[in-house]
């Protein structure tokens, strides 16, 4: 019986020296990545914000596969959230019964320097998503929060004059006194107040 041969090897494959891929085939991802802006990093470089349970190869096959984005290397680790008293959204948070909210997890890649990722610049004029309106509401939110609080009727009323503005007018003479039911007819209705379905 003759001897087998040794067996020969064939030249090796630029594909073997590659990292694997998963081979989990995901059609409707379930989670969201939230890419930050890292103006301090490298332009191959780009830091995303992850769920806990996504693992590295999840995620180089997610970019890989739907943006195309080649990823030599990742980098992750879980930030830990501060602890806080009582659970968030409490109306009155109790003493001494401690929280910690969920922690954050954030994964770096690193790209090749032939494809760099440059992030957009900031917008200047936020007149198209009417970022005023925005604040006045959400500084009108906060005024109410306060309002609502248990310190809301010591605070200092934002609209309207205060008593003591009044009386200086008074006393200086920029505003001459006049009661109040003047103001009003016998219907308890302002002077001037035209009623529902009457014309002028």
């Amino acid at each position: 019986m003759p001897a087998p041969k040794p067996s020969t090897l064939g030249p090796l494959l630029p594909d073997r020296f590659r990292s694997p891929r998963g081979q989990k085939r995901v059609y409707l991802p379930n989670f969201t990545l939230t890419l930050l802006r890292t103006p301090f990093a490298p332009p191959n470089y780009a830091t995303f914000i992850t769920p806990l349970h996504l693992n590295k190869l999840d995620l180089k096959d997610y970019l890989y596969n739907l943006y195309g984005v080649e990823v030599l290397s990742v980098r992750s680790y879980v930030q830990q959230a501060r602890v806080r008293q009582d659970k968030p959204g409490a109306r009155l948070p109790k003493a001494q019964r401690w929280y910690r909210p969920r922690a954050l997890k954030k994964m770096t890649i690193e790209m090749p320097a032939t494809s760099p990722f440059i992030y957009p610049k900031a917008p200047s004029d936020f007149t198209p998503w009417d970022k005023e309106m925005q604040e006045r509401a959400q500084d009108a939110r906060e005024q109410e929060q306060k309002a609502m609080g248990p310190m809301g009727p010591r605070l200092p009323k934002q609209d309207g004059k205060t008593l003591r503005e009044q009386a200086e007018e008074l006393l200086r003479g920029r505003k001459a006194w006049r009661p109040g039911w003047m103001d009003w007819d016998l219907g308890g209705k302002p002077k001037g107040e035209v009623g529902a379905g009457v014309g002028l």
